[in-house]
Order: C-alpha cells, then structure tokens, then sequence
C-alpha cells in the first residue's frame, strides 16, 4: 500500500489503524489530522465569497469569489505564494487548499471575513434569509 487514508469513526476504525501501523515498512509515514471542514461550512464560505465579490472592491478593483478566497486565506496566515504560469504570461496562486481545512479552521475563516464583511459595509445574503 502506497497511500491510504482511514477516518475514524469508531472502534473498527481503529483496530484497522493499529493493524496497519503493525504491518507498515520501517520509513512509513503516519500523519494525524483534526477532521476537515463541513459541508456546510464551505458553502456559507463560498456565499460570502460571492456577496464579498459583488459588492466590493479592492485596490480599486473587483474580484472574483476565487480571488478573494486566497486573498481572506492569506489574511488568515495561510501560505500563497504566486508562481509564473508555464508560458510565463502571467501569476497563479498557489497555496493551500480551503478543502484542507480543519473545522475550526475553516470557522476562523468564516469568521475573519464576517468580521472584514462587516467593516466594508457587506450584505451576507444568508444574514438576509435569516432575519426574513
């Protein structure tokens, strides 16, 4: 076995880990992670993106939901960096993925951008619904 990934979710879970750790080549690499962010959670943050994108600008220019995730991601302490395209025409961001996000990570940046929405004179749609 290359790559595996196992979550677990109760005792078979774990008996199914161990077994694995026993039988692994010395060099295997064993990484814990808290569990990652909801469903839930990434739809109320791509919402806000999109309310963010609509209704502000930055540096005197509009952005697109993506542009302003790495931007909030930035902001959060996450790492960006911007690489050359293959053509060299132009910078993409590269950095870590929103999806890696543990759930309280991912509410620290759900947070921030409520918090910076706030600030800039947002409407968060979803504030909208649940006032109606």
């Amino acid at each position: 076995m290359s790559r595996a990934l196992l979550v677990l979710n109760g005792p078979a879970d774990r008996m199914k880990a161990a077994d694995w750790v026993h039988k692994a080549p010395p060099g295997t690499r064993v990484e814990f992670k808290a569990s990652k962010r909801t469903l839930p959670q990434n739809d109320r943050m791509w919402a806000m993106l999109t309310d963010i994108a609509r209704q502000c600008k930055h540096a005197g220019q509009k952005y697109t939901p993506d542009q302003w995730k790495v931007l909030f991601m930035h902001a959060c302490g996450r790492e960006v960096q911007f690489i050359p395209a293959l053509d060299g025409s132009t910078f993409i961001p590269w950095g870590q993925s929103s999806s890696d996000l543990t759930e309280a990570e991912m509410s620290d940046l759900i947070e921030f951008m409520f918090a910076w929405g706030s600030e800039h004179g947002v409407e968060f749609l979803d504030d909208r619904e649940d006032a109606a």
